[in-house]
Protein backbone atom coordinates (compact mmCIF):
# COMPACT_ATOMS: atom_id res chain seq x y z
CA UNK A 1 0.00 0.00 0.00
CA UNK A 2 1.49 3.57 -0.96
CA UNK A 3 1.84 6.27 1.49
CA UNK A 4 -1.36 8.55 0.12
CA UNK A 5 -3.53 5.16 -0.41
CA UNK A 6 -2.57 4.59 3.46
CA UNK A 7 -2.88 8.38 4.50
CA UNK A 8 -6.33 8.68 2.58
CA UNK A 9 -7.56 5.31 3.99
CA UNK A 10 -6.37 6.94 8.01
CA UNK A 11 -8.24 9.88 6.65
CA UNK A 12 -11.46 8.14 6.05
CA UNK A 13 -11.48 6.18 9.18
CA UNK A 14 -10.66 9.07 11.37
CA UNK A 15 -14.04 9.84 13.09
CA UNK A 16 -14.45 5.69 13.32
CA UNK A 17 -13.52 5.90 16.81
CA UNK A 18 -16.50 8.59 17.68
CA UNK A 19 -18.60 6.38 15.40
CA UNK A 20 -18.32 3.08 17.43
CA UNK A 21 -20.34 3.96 20.11
CA UNK A 22 -23.51 4.30 17.71
CA UNK A 23 -22.89 1.61 15.48
CA UNK A 24 -22.84 -0.52 18.77
CA UNK A 25 -26.14 0.43 19.83
CA UNK A 26 -26.91 -0.24 16.27
CA UNK A 27 -26.04 -3.19 16.33
CA UNK A 28 -27.64 -4.29 19.88
CA UNK A 29 -30.80 -3.10 18.55
CA UNK A 30 -31.11 -5.04 15.38
CA UNK A 31 -29.89 -7.92 17.22
CA UNK A 32 -32.93 -7.60 19.74
CA UNK A 33 -35.10 -7.01 16.58
CA UNK A 34 -34.45 -9.90 14.24
CA UNK A 35 -36.85 -10.98 11.49
CA UNK A 36 -36.98 -13.91 9.53
CA UNK A 37 -35.97 -14.08 6.01
CA UNK A 38 -37.85 -11.86 3.36
CA UNK A 39 -39.69 -10.36 6.67
CA UNK A 40 -36.82 -7.76 6.89
CA UNK A 41 -39.04 -4.78 7.06
CA UNK A 42 -37.85 -3.13 9.83
CA UNK A 43 -34.28 -3.37 9.59
CA UNK A 44 -34.80 -2.80 5.73
CA UNK A 45 -36.18 0.84 7.00
CA UNK A 46 -33.30 1.31 9.17
CA UNK A 47 -30.52 0.98 6.07
CA UNK A 48 -33.09 3.44 4.32
CA UNK A 49 -33.30 5.72 6.54
CA UNK A 50 -29.07 5.77 6.94
CA UNK A 51 -28.06 5.49 3.65
CA UNK A 52 -30.26 8.55 3.13
CA UNK A 53 -29.05 10.58 5.79
CA UNK A 54 -25.87 9.78 4.27
CA UNK A 55 -26.33 11.18 0.86
CA UNK A 56 -26.82 8.06 -1.09
CA UNK A 57 -29.70 7.57 -4.20
CA UNK A 58 -31.52 5.20 -2.16
CA UNK A 59 -33.79 2.85 -3.59
CA UNK A 60 -35.87 0.74 -1.50
CA UNK A 61 -38.23 -2.87 -2.11
CA UNK A 62 -35.94 -4.36 -4.49
CA UNK A 63 -36.47 -8.41 -4.70
CA UNK A 64 -39.43 -7.31 -1.48
CA UNK A 65 -37.03 -6.08 1.27
CA UNK A 66 -33.66 -5.46 -0.54
CA UNK A 67 -32.21 -1.89 -0.23
CA UNK A 68 -29.79 -0.26 -2.78
CA UNK A 69 -27.95 2.77 -2.33
CA UNK A 70 -25.44 4.32 -4.89
CA UNK A 71 -23.22 7.07 -4.09
CA UNK A 72 -21.35 8.03 -7.38
CA UNK A 73 -18.20 10.67 -6.64
CA UNK A 74 -16.75 11.09 -9.81
CA UNK A 75 -15.60 9.21 -12.66
CA UNK A 76 -13.96 5.49 -11.47
CA UNK A 77 -14.36 2.01 -10.42
CA UNK A 78 -17.95 0.97 -9.04
CA UNK A 79 -17.65 -0.96 -6.02
CA UNK A 80 -20.84 -3.10 -4.36
CA UNK A 81 -20.38 -3.93 -0.72
CA UNK A 82 -22.95 -6.39 0.65
CA UNK A 83 -24.41 -7.64 3.87
CA UNK A 84 -27.65 -9.69 4.30
CA UNK A 85 -30.15 -8.74 7.20
CA UNK A 86 -32.11 -11.80 7.50
CA UNK A 87 -32.15 -13.80 11.01
CA UNK A 88 -33.38 -17.45 11.67
CA UNK A 89 -36.02 -19.42 13.60
CA UNK A 90 -34.02 -20.02 16.77
CA UNK A 91 -34.35 -19.30 20.10
CA UNK A 92 -31.67 -17.71 21.60
CA UNK A 93 -29.79 -18.57 24.67
CA UNK A 94 -26.81 -16.50 24.75
CA UNK A 95 -28.08 -14.74 28.03
CA UNK A 96 -26.84 -11.65 26.45
CA UNK A 97 -28.96 -7.95 27.81
CA UNK A 98 -29.65 -7.35 24.13
CA UNK A 99 -30.73 -10.88 23.24
CA UNK A 100 -33.82 -11.58 21.83
CA UNK A 101 -37.23 -12.85 22.60
CA UNK A 102 -39.17 -11.77 19.44
CA UNK A 103 -41.11 -14.59 17.57
CA UNK A 104 -42.38 -14.48 14.24
CA UNK A 105 -44.19 -16.51 11.76
CA UNK A 106 -42.44 -19.01 9.52
CA UNK A 107 -43.53 -19.70 5.70
CA UNK A 108 -45.70 -22.09 6.56
CA UNK A 109 -47.56 -19.69 9.27
CA UNK A 110 -46.27 -21.39 11.99
CA UNK A 111 -44.74 -19.26 15.26
CA UNK A 112 -41.46 -19.56 15.76
CA UNK A 113 -38.69 -17.63 18.07
CA UNK A 114 -36.24 -15.44 15.90
CA UNK A 115 -32.58 -14.83 16.67
CA UNK A 116 -29.71 -13.30 14.97
CA UNK A 117 -27.79 -16.53 15.04
CA UNK A 118 -25.59 -16.22 12.11
CA UNK A 119 -24.24 -12.60 12.36
CA UNK A 120 -25.85 -10.95 10.11
CA UNK A 121 -26.94 -8.31 12.16
CA UNK A 122 -23.46 -6.85 12.37
CA UNK A 123 -22.78 -7.56 8.56
CA UNK A 124 -25.93 -4.84 9.05
CA UNK A 125 -23.75 -2.78 11.55
CA UNK A 126 -20.42 -3.21 9.02
CA UNK A 127 -22.05 -2.17 5.94
CA UNK A 128 -23.33 1.08 8.28
CA UNK A 129 -20.17 2.06 9.65
CA UNK A 130 -18.48 1.41 6.37
CA UNK A 131 -21.21 3.36 4.37
CA UNK A 132 -21.14 5.91 6.38
CA UNK A 133 -17.38 6.91 6.48
CA UNK A 134 -17.38 6.88 2.97
CA UNK A 135 -19.67 9.26 2.54
CA UNK A 136 -18.14 11.33 4.82
CA UNK A 137 -14.98 11.08 3.49
CA UNK A 138 -15.62 11.46 -0.63
CA UNK A 139 -12.18 14.22 -0.41
CA UNK A 140 -10.45 10.64 -0.27
CA UNK A 141 -11.61 8.24 -3.08
CA UNK A 142 -13.11 8.55 -6.30
CA UNK A 143 -15.84 6.34 -8.83
CA UNK A 144 -19.17 5.27 -7.03
CA UNK A 145 -19.99 2.97 -4.36
CA UNK A 146 -23.10 0.59 -4.03
CA UNK A 147 -23.96 -0.16 -0.87
CA UNK A 148 -26.47 -3.54 -0.88
CA UNK A 149 -28.92 -4.77 2.04
CA UNK A 150 -29.95 -8.15 1.26
CA UNK A 151 -32.90 -10.06 2.43
CA UNK A 152 -33.69 -13.69 2.53
CA UNK A 153 -29.81 -15.21 2.29
CA UNK A 154 -30.83 -17.86 5.09
CA UNK A 155 -32.99 -19.33 2.46
CA UNK A 156 -31.45 -18.90 -0.99
CA UNK A 157 -34.36 -16.65 -1.68
CA UNK A 158 -33.43 -13.34 -1.38
CA UNK A 159 -30.13 -12.61 -4.27
CA UNK A 160 -32.11 -14.41 -6.81
CA UNK A 161 -35.46 -12.42 -5.66
CA UNK A 162 -33.24 -8.89 -5.90
CA UNK A 163 -32.05 -10.18 -9.27
CA UNK A 164 -34.98 -10.56 -10.84
CA UNK A 165 -36.41 -7.41 -9.66
CA UNK A 166 -34.25 -6.23 -12.85
CA UNK A 167 -30.95 -5.34 -10.16
CA UNK A 168 -28.50 -5.41 -12.91
CA UNK A 169 -30.62 -3.55 -15.46
CA UNK A 170 -31.47 -0.62 -12.19
CA UNK A 171 -28.22 -0.20 -10.99
CA UNK A 172 -24.42 0.03 -12.44
CA UNK A 173 -22.39 -2.99 -13.10
CA UNK A 174 -19.62 -3.20 -10.44
CA UNK A 175 -16.22 -3.46 -11.04
CA UNK A 176 -15.73 -6.16 -8.02
CA UNK A 177 -18.52 -6.76 -5.40
CA UNK A 178 -17.31 -7.62 -2.09
CA UNK A 179 -18.86 -8.72 1.16
CA UNK A 180 -17.92 -10.89 4.42
CA UNK A 181 -19.13 -13.21 7.19
CA UNK A 182 -18.53 -13.18 11.20
CA UNK A 183 -17.92 -16.94 11.77
CA UNK A 184 -15.83 -18.64 14.86
CA UNK A 185 -12.37 -17.40 14.90
CA UNK A 186 -10.57 -14.94 17.68
CA UNK A 187 -12.47 -11.64 17.54
CA UNK A 188 -10.79 -9.61 14.80
CA UNK A 189 -8.96 -12.24 12.73
CA UNK A 190 -9.65 -11.46 9.06
CA UNK A 191 -9.37 -15.23 6.84
CA UNK A 192 -10.02 -15.97 3.49
CA UNK A 193 -8.81 -17.14 -0.24
CA UNK A 194 -8.73 -16.87 -3.99
CA UNK A 195 -11.15 -20.09 -5.53
CA UNK A 196 -14.13 -21.85 -3.71
CA UNK A 197 -14.55 -19.93 -0.20
CA UNK A 198 -18.28 -21.20 0.44
CA UNK A 199 -19.47 -24.69 -0.85
CA UNK A 200 -22.74 -25.37 -3.00
CA UNK A 201 -25.55 -26.76 -0.98
CA UNK A 202 -28.74 -28.40 -1.76
CA UNK A 203 -31.35 -29.58 0.05
CA UNK A 204 -33.68 -31.91 -0.83
CA UNK A 205 -36.70 -33.70 0.68
CA UNK A 206 -37.65 -37.49 0.44
CA UNK A 207 -41.16 -39.02 0.33
CA UNK A 208 -41.24 -42.87 0.89
CA UNK A 209 -44.65 -44.38 0.38
CA UNK A 210 -45.95 -47.44 2.16
CA UNK A 211 -48.46 -49.15 2.71
CA UNK A 212 -49.96 -48.63 7.00
CA UNK A 213 -51.49 -51.13 9.47
CA UNK A 214 -52.05 -51.51 12.59
CA UNK A 215 -48.37 -52.36 15.30
CA UNK A 216 -49.68 -55.69 15.61
CA UNK A 217 -50.12 -57.05 12.05
CA UNK A 218 -46.78 -55.42 10.24
CA UNK A 219 -47.29 -58.67 7.94
CA UNK A 220 -50.10 -56.24 6.53
CA UNK A 221 -47.96 -53.20 6.04
CA UNK A 222 -44.92 -51.88 4.06
CA UNK A 223 -43.08 -49.84 7.32
CA UNK A 224 -41.96 -46.63 5.34
CA UNK A 225 -40.52 -46.28 8.75
CA UNK A 226 -38.15 -48.90 7.91
CA UNK A 227 -37.74 -48.19 4.44
CA UNK A 228 -36.58 -44.38 5.58
CA UNK A 229 -34.14 -45.84 8.25
CA UNK A 230 -32.61 -48.16 5.69
CA UNK A 231 -32.63 -45.37 3.66
CA UNK A 232 -30.59 -42.82 6.21
CA UNK A 233 -27.79 -45.57 6.73
CA UNK A 234 -27.69 -46.52 2.99
CA UNK A 235 -27.01 -42.38 2.49
CA UNK A 236 -24.21 -42.09 5.06
CA UNK A 237 -21.98 -44.52 2.37
CA UNK A 238 -22.01 -41.97 -0.41
CA UNK A 239 -19.45 -40.30 1.06
CA UNK A 240 -17.70 -42.79 2.91
CA UNK A 241 -17.54 -44.91 -0.21
CA UNK A 242 -18.31 -42.82 -3.69
CA UNK A 243 -16.45 -39.89 -2.65
CA UNK A 244 -12.66 -40.00 -2.89
CA UNK A 245 -10.77 -38.55 -0.07
CA UNK A 246 -9.38 -35.86 -2.01
CA UNK A 247 -12.70 -34.79 -2.82
CA UNK A 248 -14.35 -32.70 -0.42
CA UNK A 249 -18.46 -33.32 0.14
CA UNK A 250 -20.89 -33.47 3.36
CA UNK A 251 -23.97 -34.85 3.77
CA UNK A 252 -26.39 -34.90 6.54
CA UNK A 253 -29.97 -35.41 7.22
CA UNK A 254 -31.11 -33.35 9.42
CA UNK A 255 -35.37 -34.37 9.37
CA UNK A 256 -36.55 -38.11 9.72
CA UNK A 257 -40.26 -38.01 10.10
CA UNK A 258 -43.09 -40.43 9.90
CA UNK A 259 -45.60 -41.74 11.91
CA UNK A 260 -48.04 -39.94 14.85
CA UNK A 261 -48.76 -42.84 17.38
CA UNK A 262 -46.24 -45.60 18.18
CA UNK A 263 -48.91 -48.46 17.75
CA UNK A 264 -49.94 -47.11 14.27
CA UNK A 265 -47.59 -48.18 10.98
CA UNK A 266 -48.01 -45.13 8.71
CA UNK A 267 -48.18 -45.18 5.25
CA UNK A 268 -45.57 -42.72 4.42
CA UNK A 269 -41.93 -41.27 5.89
CA UNK A 270 -40.26 -37.88 4.93
CA UNK A 271 -36.61 -37.48 5.22
CA UNK A 272 -34.84 -34.41 4.43
CA UNK A 273 -31.17 -34.47 3.58
CA UNK A 274 -28.43 -31.43 3.07
CA UNK A 275 -25.31 -31.51 0.70
CA UNK A 276 -22.27 -29.79 0.63
CA UNK A 277 -19.60 -29.77 -2.44
CA UNK A 278 -17.06 -27.59 -3.66
CA UNK A 279 -17.07 -29.13 -7.10
CA UNK A 280 -20.06 -29.61 -10.10
CA UNK A 281 -18.99 -33.69 -11.13
CA UNK A 282 -19.37 -34.61 -6.95
CA UNK A 283 -22.62 -32.49 -6.72
CA UNK A 284 -23.82 -34.34 -9.28
CA UNK A 285 -22.88 -37.48 -8.85
CA UNK A 286 -23.61 -37.17 -5.15
CA UNK A 287 -27.51 -35.98 -6.29
CA UNK A 288 -27.61 -39.12 -8.51
CA UNK A 289 -26.38 -41.20 -5.68
CA UNK A 290 -29.15 -39.98 -3.17
CA UNK A 291 -31.90 -40.81 -5.87
CA UNK A 292 -30.52 -44.61 -6.79
CA UNK A 293 -30.62 -45.30 -3.20
CA UNK A 294 -33.85 -43.70 -2.66
CA UNK A 295 -35.83 -45.46 -5.51
CA UNK A 296 -33.81 -48.88 -4.51
CA UNK A 297 -35.01 -49.05 -0.59
CA UNK A 298 -38.19 -48.32 -1.81
CA UNK A 299 -38.29 -50.98 -4.48
CA UNK A 300 -36.18 -53.33 -2.01
CA UNK A 301 -39.15 -52.32 0.49
CA UNK A 302 -42.35 -53.42 -2.04
CA UNK A 303 -42.97 -49.74 -2.11
CA UNK A 304 -46.64 -49.38 -3.70
CA UNK A 305 -45.00 -46.36 -5.80
CA UNK A 306 -41.14 -44.42 -6.25
CA UNK A 307 -40.46 -42.02 -3.95
CA UNK A 308 -40.78 -38.45 -4.34
CA UNK A 309 -38.22 -36.10 -4.56
CA UNK A 310 -38.47 -32.27 -3.93
CA UNK A 311 -35.43 -29.68 -3.98
CA UNK A 312 -36.04 -27.07 -1.26
CA UNK A 313 -33.16 -25.15 -2.09
CA UNK A 314 -30.26 -24.66 -3.59
CA UNK A 315 -26.93 -22.11 -2.76
CA UNK A 316 -24.34 -21.79 -5.65
CA UNK A 317 -20.41 -22.18 -5.43
CA UNK A 318 -19.03 -19.22 -3.85
CA UNK A 319 -15.83 -18.57 -5.76
CA UNK A 320 -13.49 -15.83 -5.32
CA UNK A 321 -11.78 -14.53 -8.66
CA UNK A 322 -7.88 -14.70 -8.23
CA UNK A 323 -7.24 -11.06 -9.32
CA UNK A 324 -9.72 -9.38 -7.06
CA UNK A 325 -8.64 -11.58 -4.19
CA UNK A 326 -5.25 -11.17 -4.45
CA UNK A 327 -5.67 -7.21 -4.73
CA UNK A 328 -8.18 -7.21 -1.44
CA UNK A 329 -5.39 -9.60 0.54
CA UNK A 330 -2.70 -7.17 -0.74
CA UNK A 331 -4.43 -4.32 0.90
CA UNK A 332 -6.09 -6.06 4.21
CA UNK A 333 -2.37 -7.03 4.53
CA UNK A 334 -1.02 -3.59 4.20
CA UNK A 335 -3.46 -2.45 6.13
CA UNK A 336 -3.48 -4.78 9.44
CA UNK A 337 -0.85 -6.01 11.51
CA UNK A 338 0.40 -9.03 9.64
CA UNK A 339 -0.75 -11.97 12.04
CA UNK A 340 -4.24 -10.58 11.78
CA UNK A 341 -5.13 -11.63 7.79
CA UNK A 342 -4.42 -14.91 7.11
CA UNK A 343 -5.27 -17.37 5.02
CA UNK A 344 -7.58 -19.65 4.95
CA UNK A 345 -9.19 -23.01 2.94
CA UNK A 346 -12.82 -22.82 1.73
CA UNK A 347 -15.67 -23.15 4.26
CA UNK A 348 -18.37 -25.86 4.20
CA UNK A 349 -21.39 -23.10 4.87
CA UNK A 350 -23.09 -21.94 1.87
CA UNK A 351 -24.28 -18.35 0.82
CA UNK A 352 -26.35 -16.89 -2.05
CA UNK A 353 -23.76 -13.99 -2.40
CA UNK A 354 -22.30 -15.86 -5.46
CA UNK A 355 -25.52 -15.04 -7.46
CA UNK A 356 -24.70 -11.07 -7.51
CA UNK A 357 -21.50 -11.69 -9.27
CA UNK A 358 -22.78 -14.57 -11.83
CA UNK A 359 -25.52 -12.02 -12.62
CA UNK A 360 -23.20 -9.38 -13.39
CA UNK A 361 -20.41 -11.14 -14.44
CA UNK A 362 -18.26 -9.24 -12.04
CA UNK A 363 -15.92 -10.58 -10.08
CA UNK A 364 -16.61 -10.91 -6.27
CA UNK A 365 -14.17 -11.69 -3.00
CA UNK A 366 -15.79 -12.84 0.26
CA UNK A 367 -13.78 -13.07 3.38
CA UNK A 368 -14.90 -14.11 7.03
CA UNK A 369 -14.04 -12.05 10.30
CA UNK A 370 -13.31 -13.75 13.57
CA UNK A 371 -15.62 -13.07 16.23
CA UNK A 372 -15.10 -15.38 19.32
CA UNK A 373 -13.49 -13.64 22.33
CA UNK A 374 -9.87 -14.07 21.86
CA UNK A 375 -9.25 -15.35 25.03
CA UNK A 376 -12.13 -17.81 25.07
CA UNK A 377 -10.75 -19.37 21.63
CA UNK A 378 -6.92 -19.40 23.17
CA UNK A 379 -7.78 -21.26 25.51
CA UNK A 380 -10.32 -23.81 23.61
CA UNK A 381 -7.48 -24.24 21.50
CA UNK A 382 -5.22 -25.18 24.70
CA UNK A 383 -7.07 -27.27 25.77
CA UNK A 384 -8.77 -29.40 22.37
CA UNK A 385 -11.87 -27.55 22.93
CA UNK A 386 -12.54 -25.42 19.45
CA UNK A 387 -15.51 -27.85 18.00
CA UNK A 388 -17.19 -27.00 21.34
CA UNK A 389 -17.67 -22.95 20.90
CA UNK A 390 -20.81 -21.76 19.89
CA UNK A 391 -20.84 -22.02 15.86
CA UNK A 392 -23.13 -19.90 13.39
CA UNK A 393 -26.54 -21.30 14.00
CA UNK A 394 -26.49 -22.07 17.52
CA UNK A 395 -28.85 -20.35 20.14
CA UNK A 396 -25.44 -19.85 21.80
CA UNK A 397 -23.42 -17.66 19.06
CA UNK A 398 -23.33 -13.91 19.36
CA UNK A 399 -20.12 -12.69 18.43
CA UNK A 400 -18.12 -10.02 20.83
CA UNK A 401 -18.84 -6.76 19.46
CA UNK A 402 -14.93 -5.49 20.38
CA UNK A 403 -13.35 -5.36 18.36
CA UNK A 404 -15.37 -7.53 15.83
CA UNK A 405 -17.19 -4.24 15.22
CA UNK A 406 -14.55 -2.19 13.94
CA UNK A 407 -12.70 -4.71 12.54
CA UNK A 408 -15.49 -5.47 9.73
CA UNK A 409 -16.22 -1.66 9.60
CA UNK A 410 -12.32 -1.52 8.64
CA UNK A 411 -11.78 -4.29 5.97
CA UNK A 412 -15.11 -2.70 4.11
CA UNK A 413 -13.37 0.67 3.91
CA UNK A 414 -9.56 -0.34 3.36
CA UNK A 415 -11.00 -3.23 0.43
CA UNK A 416 -13.38 -0.58 -1.55
CA UNK A 417 -10.78 1.47 -1.59
CA UNK A 418 -8.11 -0.81 -3.06
CA UNK A 419 -10.46 0.08 -6.14
CA UNK A 420 -12.08 3.41 -5.52
CA UNK A 421 -8.41 5.25 -4.60
CA UNK A 422 -7.59 8.61 -6.50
Amino acid sequence: MTDPARAAIEAILLPLPKLLPELEKRYRDIHAHPELSMQEVRTAGLAERHLRDNGYEVTAGVGKTGVVGVLRNGDGPIVMVRADMDALPIREMTGLDYASTAVGKDALGSTVPVAHSCGHDMHVAWLMGASRLLSSGRDHWKGTLIALFQPGEETAQGARAMIEDRLTDRFPKPDVILGQHVMVGPAGRITGSAGPITSAADSLQIRLFGRGAHGSMPQASIDPVVMAASTVLRLQTIISREVAATEAAVLTVGVLQAGTKENVIPDEAIIKLNVRTFDEGVRKRILSSVERIARAEAEASGAPRLPEITPIDQYPLNFNDKQASDKVAAALRAYFPADQVQHTGPAPASEDFGCFATAWHAPSVYWFIGGTDSKVYARAMAEGRVNELPVNHSPNFAPVINPTLATGVTAFVVAAHAWLTR
